[in-house]
């Protein structure tokens, strides 16, 4: 393999596929990136053998070839170069020679014919999403996925595409998110796929907030998403995921509508003095008022009163505070609803005049 390219033509793939690229690894291959020239251009894969990142640039090589160097390696030496330098390649035994200006660079390698690859999917169902559909829904959903937990199928997201709707859902078992957009989609039969939390997280940093068609393939154990220059494959979580619907009250009789940035910043006073460990708060709303407050083994004390407009009747309640300050850093309306029944029922939180996100949180006694 011998090549010329610009800086820029290696850095940037090799930042769309480093994700895939653990720092300790089962097998010293894993920590490698395959590189693959041939009459298309330029390939770049990483895989930790979960998930499999594939970008493409279209540079012309002299003689193709492929081979595996240190990803992180590569990365840093093309990140340390300047501007719009010109960069030569060169594989020569089982060495890889790097060139660009005075400075010189050589790399060991490992055969690319020992890199694992998920190889083609040929059996699912291919279908066609708008780019940032796809990104706000993952975006709005994925910060309540669990990690770690033995619940092997909360620590991941639910996607799900059906009859001109796609839907995702991410729980930890202590809060929910629920996000719906409306699409053109008519899939041949229902999609409903558990995506593993580092797919979800490496998606949400690669997908944009363009109106770009991405092609969604699902196959029984795979999910692959083609963007433009880059390809994600990753296995699926099997397992059943929890019933949303059940989750989601639907009887909560006292609703408040209050300003956003409000309600954030007076739970941000009131989490100062929460316990550490819990995060606790007390939610308690009468007419007029909504009076939020926190307390620690420290016997400190803070109270925040903010006036609302409210006529109902009184309910106390206490939530972790962080779970209501993630779903409320989600939400981008100036107003969000809160909707609740009494002090042992699940709260649920949504934009002001927006039906497609649903954020619930379960209640915590203090």
């Amino acid at each position: 393999m011998k090549l010329s390219a610009e800086r820029e033509d290696l850095l940037h793939p090799l930042q769309q596929v480093i994700g895939a690229v653990e720092r300790k690894q089962t097998q010293p291959i894993l920590g490698n990136v395959l590189i693959e020239a041939n009459q298309d251009g330029l390939v770049f894969t990483a895989t930790d053998s979960e998930i499999e990142l594939r970008a493409m640039v279209s540079v012309h090589a002299d003689v193709n070839g492929a081979v595996t160097v240190p990803a992180r390696k590569l990365l840093d030496i093309c990140r340390s170069l300047s501007d719009n330098s010109r960069v030569d390649l060169e594989l020569s035994g089982s060495k890889l020679k790097l060139k660009s200006g005075r400075s010189r660079f050589t790399l060991a390698t490992l055969p690319a014919d020992e890199f694992p690859k998920v190889g083609e999917i040929t059996e699912g169902q291919e279908l066609q999403l708008k780019e940032n559909d796809l990104n706000e829904a993952i975006h709005n959903t994925a910060f309540s996925m669990a990690q770690q937990d033995v619940r092997f199928y909360l620590n991941g997201m639910l996607l799900e595409i059906g009859m001109n709707k796609l839907c995702c859902v991410a729980t930890d078992g202590h809060r929910l998110a629920y996000s719906e957009t409306s699409t053109d989609l008519s899939p041949d039969e229902p999609v409903r796929a558990i995506i593993p939390r580092k797919s979800v997280n490496e998606l949400a940093r690669l997908l944009g907030k363009e109106e770009h068609p991405v092609t969604v393939f699902i196959s029984k154990n795979h999910l692959q998403v083609t963007l433009p220059g880059v390809r994600v494959t990753t296995k699926l979580i099997e397992g059943r995921f929890p019933d949303y619907n059940r989750v989601i009250p639907i009887d909560g009789d006292k609703k408040l509508q209050v300003d956003r940035e409000l309600l954030r910043q007076s739970l941000g006073r009131a989490a100062i003095l929460s316990n550490e460990k819990y995060r606790g708060v007390r939610l308690a709303l009468s007419p007029k008022v909504l009076t939020i407050s926190s307390n620690n083994p420290e016997q400190e004390e803070a109270i925040d009163d903010m006036e609302v407009d409210y006529s109902g009747g009184d309910v106390e309640i206490g939530f972790n505070v962080s779970y209501v300050l993630d779903a409320l850093n989600i939400v981008e309306t100036e107003e969000v609803c809160l909707f609740l029944k009494d002090g042992n029922s699940s709260m649920l939180l949504t934009p002001s005049g927006e039906t497609g996100n649903k954020y619930v949180i379960m209640p915590m006694r203090l």
